[in-house]
């Protein structure tokens, strides 16, 4: 029997080829109803936006792949040639030691992020609604849920913004130690602008303004984010209740000056501000940050932080694959360890079997004994039996927990005839 992961993701194939691959949520469950290769115990269909990935066991190996390309093609009715040379497939250890980083965020576009996580786990549970899954996979995937977990709490992986928006996000929690009751101003309503704006809300920001040129921009950003749009001219009026603005227009010259903000911060009684210039060319003249109490960072500040922060989480990941290996290693004595408890079971089953038969023939020789003579004969040889297969049992024990059980089984099976 094998774990066997078979796929495509970001790193082996372009967008086209995996957009046409991917499995909606509404056709997974149709997807896992109707998959069936030869051998195919249990699958676990997982698909996003970067990866679709069959997870099997299955007794044979290449034909759950080959399995797996010919229901791509026909679901799909894509030509194999379009999608094969993309494909990876991975065995046993490597398969398990994916899926542990995949689930961590090792395997992501962006290294880290948690989302995966969720969708790992939500294919999971699909599989499982639709029968797809039994003892293995659901061992396999139940612990990559947790050393997913172990990961984010034992590392640093998620703890340095890797996204400009959320570097900005991250400087202003220095900056204002907490960010709830905080306001917010969003110049633009670019998908920057709003991604920052979204990361602000998740952080606890409580009130955001959003201002455009084109009104119905800023009406529809608003509506989304469920801000307050206000017109683009009253901005800096506006100004005044901001603690955070984040601008990213497209205007050709800056739209902020040292001496508008110099009037909000008389205004403001010289409470902090953080400005956050996400727009190329930049919105907000850099002479801003020589004021009290006013802190600016640009498009270039935002790059720095989020290439050292992208250092920073490569050193983590370091430490989490240490950590998933560890993980992937005990699996794998359990799944060992599993491949000869049916052995020891057997042998002991054998053994009770035949200690029973001899029994049995030597009391109806000795037809006078009495009761407790008969118990202490058969205490003699249950003890016999015991002590005989004491030593194999802990030998196949250790063997399966080493990985070094395979032979041995096959040794044990053929000496004992257990499969006769």
């Amino acid at each position: 029997m094998a774990i066997v992961v078979v796929g495509v993701n970001h790193k082996t194939a372009p967008v086209a080829v995996r957009e046409r691959l991917a499995f909606a949520d509404q056709t997974l469950a149709e997807a896992l109803a109707q998959f069936q290769a030869p051998a195919v115990d249990e699958v676990v269909l997982v698909s996003t936006c970067n990866r679709v990935e069959f997870y099997l066991h299955t007794a044979e190996a290449e034909s759950g792949v080959r399995g797996c390309i010919a229901f791509l093609a026909a679901f799909h009715r894509l030509p194999e040639a379009q999608f094969v040379p993309h494909l990876y497939q991975l065995y046993d250890a490597e398969a398990v030691g994916h899926l542990f980083q995949v689930a961590a965020g090792l395997d992501s576009l962006v290294l880290g992020e948690p989302q995966i996580l969720g969708q790992v786990k939500a294919a999971y549970l699909a599989a499982r609604t639709a029968g797809r899954t039994g003892s293995i996979l659901t061992q396999v995937f139940e612990r990559a849920l947790n050393v997913a977990k172990l990961v984010r709490s034992e590392t640093g992986i998620g703890d340095h913004a890797v996204s400009v928006s959320y570097a900005a996000v991250e400087l202003a929690k220095k900056i204002f130690e907490r960010l709830h009751e905080r306001t917010a101003m969003v110049l633009g309503a670019g998908e920057t602008s709003e991604l920052a704006a979204r990361h602000l809300l998740r952080q606890g920001v409580a009130h955001i303004f959003v201002a455009n040129r084109t009104a119905e921009r800023a009406e529809k950003l608003a509506q989304a984010l469920q801000a307050k749009a206000i017109p683009w001219e009253t901005f800096p009026e506006h100004m005044v209740q901001a603690d955070i603005v984040v601008s990213s227009t497209s205007a050709p010259h800056p739209i902020i000056h040292p001496a508008m903000v110099q009037e909000v911060m008389r205004a403001r009684k010289h409470r902090p501000m953080f400005f956050i210039d996400i727009a190329v060319p930049r919105d907000i003249d850099p002479a801003v940050n020589t004021l009290e109490n006013v802190f600016l960072y640009d498009i270039d500040d935002l790059e720095k932080v989020v290439e050292a922060n992208r250092r920073e989480r490569q050193r983590e990941a370091l430490a989490a694959e240490d950590l998933i290996w560890r993980e992937v290693r005990q699996l794998q004595q359990w799944l060992a360890a599993r491949h000869a408890t049916p052995t020891i079971v057997a042998l002991r089953q054998r053994a009770e079997a035949l200690r029973l038969e001899e029994l049995d023939k030597a009391l109806a020789k000795l037809p006078a004994l009495e009761e407790r003579e008969r118990r202490i004969i058969e205490a003699l040889t249950v003890g016999l039996v015991n002590k005989l297969l004491h030593a194999p049992t802990v030998s196949l024990k250790r063997m399966a927990r080493d990985g070094r059980s395979s032979d041995s089984v096959q040794l044990v099976r053929r000496l004992f005839e257990l499969d006769q």
